[in-house]
C-alpha cells in the first residue's frame, strides 16, 4: 500500500525535478499537466499511464488537492501563488483536511508575501502562520511530513 506518491504539475523546472526524484529510485509519479498557450508537454519522467491533461486550472487543482497528503511549494510565479493562497485558504475554512504545507526558500517568500504583516493587520489569524513550515531542504520537508502524519523515520 502506498501513503505517498510525487505529483506534480508534470511539466518542466521543478516539476520535472519531482518526477524526476521519483523515477531516480524506480517509484512512480503523477502529472496533472495543464494546456497552456504557449507550448507545455508533460516532462519525461512522469509515468505515462499516470499522465493527466487538464483544460481549466480549477479541476486541476481540485485533482491535486483531492489526492494530497503533503504540498510541497517552490519558488514560483502566479500559478504557483494561486495553487499555495487556495490550499491555504481551504484549509483555514475548515473546507479541505490540514496537510502539511512545505514552502521553501523562505527568502523569496518573504520578499514576496509579509505574512507577518497580514496577522498584524488581522486580514488572517496569528494561528494561520501555523498552516505552513518553512522549510530549505527535502530533509526539513520530510522531517515535517514525518511529524505531521506521526511516522517512525527511525
Amino acid at each position: 500500500m502506498r501513503q505517498f506518491v510525487v505529483c506534480s504539475g508534470g511539466g518542466p523546472s521543478i516539476m520535472e525535478a519531482a518526477n524526476r526524484g521519483a523515477a531516480d529510485v524506480g517509484a512512480e509519479s503523477i502529472g496533472l499537466n495543464i494546456v497552456l498557450p504557449h507550448e507545455q508537454q508533460p516532462n519525461v519522467f512522469v509515468t505515462p499511464r499516470l499522465s493527466f491533461q487538464f483544460h481549466y486550472f480549477a479541476l486541476r487543482k481540485m485533482h491535486f488537492l483531492l489526492r494530497a497528503r503533503a504540498l510541497a511549494v517552490f519558488p514560483g510565479g502566479y500559478g504557483t501563488l494561486d495553487e499555495l493562497l487556495e490550499t491555504l485558504t481551504l484549509i483555514q475554512t475548515g473546507k479541505m483536511k490540514p496537510i502539511p504545507v512545505l514552502l521553501f526558500g523562505r527568502d523569496y517568500w518573504e520578499r514576496i508575501i509579509d505574512f507577518e504583516a497580514m496577522a498584524e493587520e488581522g486580514v488572517i489569524n496569528r494561528e494561520d502562520l501555523d498552516l505552513f513550515r518553512w522549510c530549505e531542504t527535502a530533509e526539513e520537508g520530510w522531517m515535517a511530513i514525518s511529524d505531521f502524519y506521526g511516522l517512525d523515520c527511525g
